[in-house]
């Protein structure tokens, strides 16, 4: 905490938020620069997912411009899973598995082009958590996915994204698809920027397995937006519902994005 304060005071930078939303954008951290997210989920669980009812996510995520339109970064999250009233344990808490990424924006967005902001993120998920304890999957996994971003006006931009897991599985603790092998993804979000401050938009995302079996797949929609508190901090927040044993039934999450 007393490292994120001194970022938020000193910092003279421009903050780029992408939380709250799951949809990724195209831009990438400046080169030689770094981008720090820190954000805090609370969810509770489809009754499906019983004895667990309700996951707390905290996670931790730090990019750096390694290149022009090219960034590397890692995000870890740490993990609390509440069980049932009569269940032992009662909780759970541990960090869960590391992610480690790479993203390439190959091709800018151009005024008068009709052709969106293009981009290719690589993601290897690494099983650092604790798989008999729900904190991690116990699999490594391999993620592909890609990103378009349009300016339908100067204030308002529309991202879209498709994926693809070709190994491990999609959980994020007891969140996600449990079934090893191939996932498909998918996200849309609207971000409009309404004061020179605040911006806030909506989004749908989900996922299926190959067998296309919906009721253990995941779609969830999130409406929230970002507050610049100063020129390289913001405040991120947003409030979520899904469908299907893979999504949170609902859930509200709120963050700081700081460049630097």
């Amino acid at each position: 905490m007393a490292f994120l304060l001194l970022l938020v005071v000193l910092v003279p930078s421009i903050a780029r938020a992408q939380q709250p939303f799951v949809t990724d954008d195209a831009d990438t951290t400046p080169k030689r620069r770094f981008h720090f997210e820190v954000s805090n989920e609370f969810d509770f669980l489809q009754r499906s997912a019983l004895p667990n009812a309700r996951q707390n996510t905290l996670d931790l995520e730090l990019d750096y411009g390694l290149l022009d339109n090219v960034e590397v970064g890692i995000e870890v999250p740490f993990l609390t899973i509440f069980n049932a009233a009569g269940t032992r344990p009662g909780s759970l808490s541990g960090f869960g598995d590391a992610n480690i990424s790479l993203k390439y924006n190959f091709l800018q967005e151009r005024e008068k082009s009709r052709w969106p902001a293009l981009a290719l993120a690589l993601n290897l998920e690494l099983p650092t958590g604790d798989a008999t304890r729900q904190l991690g999957s116990g699999l490594a996994d391999f993620y592909v996915n890609g990103i378009a971003q349009k300016s339908l006006t100067s204030k308002t931009k529309l991202r879209g994204n498709g994926g693809i897991l070709f190994s491990g599985n999609e959980t994020t603790g007891v969140i996600g698809i449990k079934s090893r092998g191939t996932v498909f993804t998918a996200g849309v979000s609207v971000v409009r920027q309404f004061t020179s401050r605040l911006q806030l938009g909506a989004e749908i995302a989900g996922a299926t397995s190959t067998n296309l079996q919906l009721g253990k797949g995941q779609l969830q929609g999130l409406v929230g937006g970002n507050y610049q508190i100063n020129p390289h901090v913001s405040f991120d927040f947003g409030f979520l519902a899904g469908r299907y044993a893979a999504s949170p039934r609902a859930g509200v999450q709120l963050g700081l994005s700081v460049d630097f």
